[in-house]
């Protein structure tokens, strides 16, 4: 059952992973300030926001697999607009299209919490990571390759891998039967709409799963700081052969940091699990990211910049499985749908935010303070811990969750 799911989501983050390197800076090239650069993943972000939860609860009603493949046809269409752009408004319409049907990662997810106990879940949740670490090395060392054809090249390949995933979600992926009764909602539980806000209260009015929310957030900020605007923070700031920093160099580095992902969770994950827990996992996890990116603010040299990858590469590795099964944990089996589908507009949130700040931040040339900003993030969810993660396995244990 697992293996399609590996399979789907890491095609789908091989063909995000070859755009991430060049996007800031193809933007760019029409006419586009730093602001204008990141916002156009802060407009993916807010489609993908207004979209996400209607798509998890038609899938709840007529099972994950459809709506995989419709989101996966939205970001097939969306690359090939972007590949395509004569002028900036085009990319935004590109961006657009993909946000508005965004929800390949909740819905895979929603899928492994539909199919595994929740003892299991730290491991399967490792394999989204796994694919997350393939792909984030695929995807960047490719677009490093192509990026010398042009920086259309890697684009209409991304296309191309999100056709392949389209495939693979077609043929490879079991069809699950949504469950039929009163509520009519698939095994993860129902998935209310964006301003159904009296449901989401609900789930924000307990304490520890509020905890953990607050702390996915403070992740998912910190990680969407740098990925939206590392392209441009390095294009300003390094310099390789003479030259400053292209989507090349950015693609290649980010290749390395996508292999030490791998090397992580391709099967260590589980043993760091079991030997140390996930709420000393998660703190492991915030103190890597924040040192990481405390230290971005302060060098200019490529030398350190690989020191900053591998702390961020293990931060990002271990923070994203033990968040989500420590929020999988504390929800009961009908309310999966509901806190994944929180977890994801989390992200949303922090994937509008995070690239505006950090974009306003860059334009003005305060390189520092963009990488101090995710360091803050990172630095609150570590100090959150006592009250989040912690709490949060004391009430797994006790039965309480």
């Amino acid at each position: 059952m697992l293996l399609p799911i590996f399979l789907v989501v890491l095609v789908d983050v091989f063909a995000l992973t070859l755009v991430i390197p060049l996007l800031a800076i193809y933007a760019e090239q029409f006419g586009a300030t730093p602001l204008e650069a990141t916002l156009l993943v802060s407009v993916f972000a807010v489609c993908q926001l207004v979209s996400g939860p209607a798509l998890g609860r038609i899938s709840d009603r007529v099972g994950r697999k459809p709506l995989l493949l419709v989101s996966q046809a939205g970001t097939f269409a969306g690359l090939l607009v972007m590949g395509g752009a004569r002028a900036l408004w085009m990319l935004y319409v590109g961006r657009v299209i993909d946000g508005a049907t965004a929800g390949n990662l909740s819905l895979a997810q929603a899928y492994i919490a539909d199919n595994t106990a929740p003892e299991d879940r730290a491991k399967a949740f490792g394999l989204i990571g796994i694919a997350f670490g393939l792909g984030f090395f695929l995807g960047p060392w490719v677009t490093g390759y192509l990026a010398q054809y042009g920086l259309r090249a890697p684009i209409f390949a991304a296309a191309a891998m999100s056709l392949t995933s389209i495939l693979c979600t077609a043929t490879l992926l079991p069809w699950q039967e949504p469950a039929r009764g009163a509520r009519d909602v698939g095994p993860g539980g129902r998935r209310p709409g964006l301003v159904e806000w009296s449901v989401y209260a609900r789930y924000f009015a307990r304490p520890v799963l509020a905890g953990l929310l607050g702390q996915f957030f403070l992740f998912a900020f910190a990680f969407a700081t740098f990925t939206s605007g590392f392209a441009l923070f390095a294009e300003r700031t390094f310099r390789w052969g003479g030259r400053p920093f292209t989507p090349r160099e950015v693609g290649y580095l980010f290749a390395y940091a996508g292999f030490l992902g791998i090397l992580l969770q391709g099967g260590l994950i589980g043993r760091l699990v079991r030997r140390f827990g996930e709420p000393r996992l998660v703190r492991a996890g915030f103190f890597a990211l924040g040192l990481g990116y405390l230290v971005l603010g302060l060098i200019h040299r490529v030398g350190p910049l690989v020191v900053v990858a591998t702390l961020a590469a293990f931060g990002q590795g271990v923070l994203r499985p033990a968040l989500t099964s420590l929020v999988s944990r504390c929800a009961a089996e009908d309310e999966q749908g509901v806190v994944l589908g929180l977890s994801q507009s989390l992200t949303s949130l922090a994937q509008v935010a995070a690239p505006a700040v950090g974009g306003w931040l860059i334009e003005r040339g305060l390189l520092g303070p963009w990488a101090f900003a995710a360091a803050l993030a990172a630095a609150l969810g570590l100090a959150a811990s006592p009250w989040a993660s912690d709490r949060a396995m004391t009430a797994v244990r006790a039965g309480r969750a």
